[in-house]
């Protein structure tokens, strides 16, 4: 006799689809605060003495490139990031070296984290935790993962992330610009967590954050990898 093991039907695991086919399941979503100098400052922080700060959005929280992407509720000022994600194809505790923590990369891709501002404002100031300002349905866009060998860390040395809106140029930094570089930041998280396959990092936006309305056109660009496109509707 057939025994149902769940009560109801379990929601379909969440995924990133990778350039050339296949998809990435996605288990968790790590997010890096504070990671470009100018974006530091631009927010009112010191990048010198501010300790990176660490958040997180539910795996089903992603959506792929060309999508159109509801205005979320409850706000009404709704910001768009760019950022560098990094895709892990295994993990760990307590990595030791940038070599080992680059080891753990499958891929990389462009990203977009979407954020309720007003209400992370309102969150800092009662120093309350960010969940309903970054975890929301649909904040956490990512472009076509390219595989790390197919885009290997030297193709990025002069690279740039940018960020359009409509066509206009809203985000330009230098990769490089970043305080600490992706396999620095997977060391750090995995002293918090145990780092796992299936897990993506967005790794911070540069300064030019800005506020985004319904019928807006989004794309994020960085050097070589497919640009990541959507829409707000």
């Amino acid at each position: 006799m057939f025994v149902m093991r769940y009560v109801f039907e379990p929601p379909p695991i969440s995924s990133a689809a990778v350039l050339g086919g296949g998809e990435f399941p996605v288990r968790r979503i790590f997010c890096i605060g504070k990671n470009y100098a100018d974006h530091v400052k631009e927010m009112g922080g010191d990048p010198k003495s501010d300790p990176p700060v660490f958040f997180t959005k539910p795996a089903d929280a992603i959506v792929g490139t060309g999508t159109v992407i509801p205005y979320p509720q409850a706000t009404a000022n709704f910001h768009y990031e760019g950022e560098l994600v990094v895709a892990l194809k295994a993990g760990g505790r307590d990595i030791k070296t940038p070599e080992d923590a680059a080891a753990l990369i499958f891929g990389q891709a462009c990203g977009c984290d979407l954020t309720r501002r007003d209400l992370q404002a309102a969150a800092k100031k009662a120093g309350a935790p960010w969940d309903t300002a970054k975890g929301f349905d649909n904040s956490a866009a990512v472009g076509l993962i390219a595989r790390i060998e197919d885009f290997p860390p030297p193709l990025f040395a002069d690279a740039r992330i940018c960020l359009a809106v409509n066509g206009v140029e809203k985000q330009n930094a230098a990769l490089g610009g970043m305080i600490w570089s992706a396999p620095e930041i997977i060391m750090a998280l995995s002293r918090l967590f145990e780092l796992k396959a299936g897990d993506l990092i967005f790794t911070g936006t540069p300064e030019g954050v800005g506020p985004l309305v319904n019928g807006d056109r989004v794309e994020v660009m960085i050097g070589p990898l497919p640009p990541l496109e959507f829409a707000i509707g």
